[in-house]
């Protein structure tokens, strides 16, 4: 809901996200005065390649930054600060000199470079303690080094000079704002498997293991940072926070708590926690930094699950089901006992990390049957993270949970039956922009929700407990 404009200070909040860019202004209530949104295409020329237009990211920014200074008119001059959020994994490449891009934006999602990752294999627990992370496709380094081999406009710029690359957030920093400055924060920066997460730098032994050049690299700096200035009509506006989206939405309710698990369910599904000043490694986790300034630092375990909706939508297609969002409320309180789905969707992510992982149902059932075991079989994909996490630390004392399929009554209360802890769902689900306001407006003590959300209290569910177990022996049985 968008109320009036007030006269006090507010913040420009820029979340990128696969399906699209959004542009959302908040007062220092919390609450939403402006937001402009538009589409983005994304492209799928080969199996396991995903992509996208880089000129078309730039221009659904630009333009759901035009949507709001219209709404907003002269009260543009309100805004103190601007914040932006991406998705971490996804490069780019480009001229430096002209700006142009010289590659597509290879999303998270690809997995074009997998049959390179063998050649490191021997090196992957070293690059696990070194970066946080596994060694996989989804992130920067293989994507980079494929571009640097296949494409002759990146090979050229490299020869001269000229070539930039990086994670997308550095792309889209580098052409929105008056500076052109060629800058990452860590939380980005960290999904290259090209950054050291004890020095929080690029790690020259990494680059050299993959063959780049550190050149063309941009330069680390603080998530709170003065980046430059981005245009908003007659305005220019300063950039000073710049975060991923998963880091950025743990702060959608105000500073992250550690008794609290943090569950983001879009296109894929994330779990995190946060571990303090001081980063935690569990050999099944992946280790983040997911926000520094002059004051703090704050490192967070987290578990991935690579098909969330994009699964959903998947198998809509497979069954040429075409009206699932209206119907999956429904079908999730009617389906009783529906099969298993071993949901390798976009590839295994944490604890399992097989990039071609062959999907598939244990048991029979209808199509409606089916839509609701592949939201079954992301549940079981998050708890199996939720159960890596207790073994570290405190049990936690609450979910909170956020995105898209959230809106999904059925999804939350079978985790919180499965899960046996509380799960808050936020009426605002914005949880990226959100955060990234909060972090904007310096982190106050207070940060309201402007609507109470829903809590889901645990439930006895013998069904979804049997299912698990049997999930999790089938899954163990096919990953062996």
């Amino acid at each position: 809901m968008i109320t009036p404009v007030p006269t006090g200070e507010t913040y420009l909040a820029l979340d990128q996200g696969g399906h699209g860019s959004r542009a959302l202004v908040f007062d220092s209530r919390a609450t939403i005065v402006a937001q402009g949104y538009v589409d983005i295409g994304t492209r799928y020329p080969h199996d396991g390649w995903v992509e996208q237009n880089p000129e078309e990211v730039v221009d659904s920014l630009t333009g759901s930054i035009a949507q709001v200074a219209e709404q907003l008119g002269d009260r543009c001059r309100n805004i103190k600060a601007a914040g932006l959020a991406t998705q971490r994994s996804s490069i780019v490449c480009w001229n430096r000199n002209t700006g142009g891009a010289l590659s597509p934006v290879i999303s998270w999602q690809d997995r074009r470079a997998h049959a390179s990752v063998a050649q490191y294999v021997d090196r992957s627990s070293e690059i696990h303690e070194r970066t946080g992370l596994f060694l996989n496709a989804h992130y920067g380094a293989t994507k980079l080094r494929w571009c640097l081999d296949h494409l002759p406009a990146v090979r050229e710029a490299c020869e001269k000079n000229e070539l930039a690359w990086g994670p997308l957030a550095s792309f889209l920093i580098y052409r929105l704002l008056h500076e052109r400055p060629h800058l990452i924060d860590p939380s980005n920066a960290s999904r290259t498997l090209l950054w050291n997460l004890k020095n929080n730098d690029w790690d020259p032994e990494l680059l050299a293991l993959f063959g780049l050049p550190d050149r063309p690299l941009p330069r680390i700096v603080p998530t709170r940072h003065d980046y430059g200035h981005i245009s908003l009509a007659t305005f220019r506006i300063p950039l000073t926070i710049v975060a991923g989206d998963q880091p950025a939405a743990l702060f959608s309710l105000g500073y992250p708590q550690p008794s609290a698990v943090y569950i983001n369910v879009g296109t894929g599904a994330f779990v995190q926690r946060t571990s303090g000043r001081l980063p935690q490694y569990q050999k099944k986790l992946l280790t983040s930094m997911v926000m520094q300034d002059s004051k703090d630092i704050v490192y967070a375990l987290e578990g991935t699950v690579n098909g969330a909706a994009a699964a959903l939508d998947w198998m809509a297609d497979e069954l040429h089901v075409t009206d699932v969002n209206a119907q999956l409320p429904v079908w999730l309180q009617q389906s009783v006992d529906p099969p298993l789905f071993l949901n390798g969707v976009g590839g295994l992510g944490t604890p399992f990390w097989i990039p071609d992982f062959v999907s598939r149902f244990i048991g029979d059932g209808d199509d409606r049957d089916k839509l609701v075991a592949v939201i079954e079989s992301i549940i079981f994909l998050l708890m199996v993270n939720l159960e890596a996490m207790r073994n570290l630390a405190s049990p936690p004392e609450t979910i909170h949970i956020g995105g898209g399929l959230t809106a999904l009554d059925g999804l939350c209360q079978r985790l919180a039956d499965l899960a046996k802890l509380p799960v808050y769902r936020p009426a605002d689900r914005e949880a990226t922009a959100r955060g990234t306001a909060y972090l904007l407006a310096g982190c106050p003590t207070h940060w309201p929700e402007n609507r109470h959300g829903a809590w889901f209290n645990p439930l006895q569910n013998p069904g979804i407990d049997w299912r698990y177990r049997r999930w999790h022996d089938a899954m163990r049985d096919a990953v062996s």
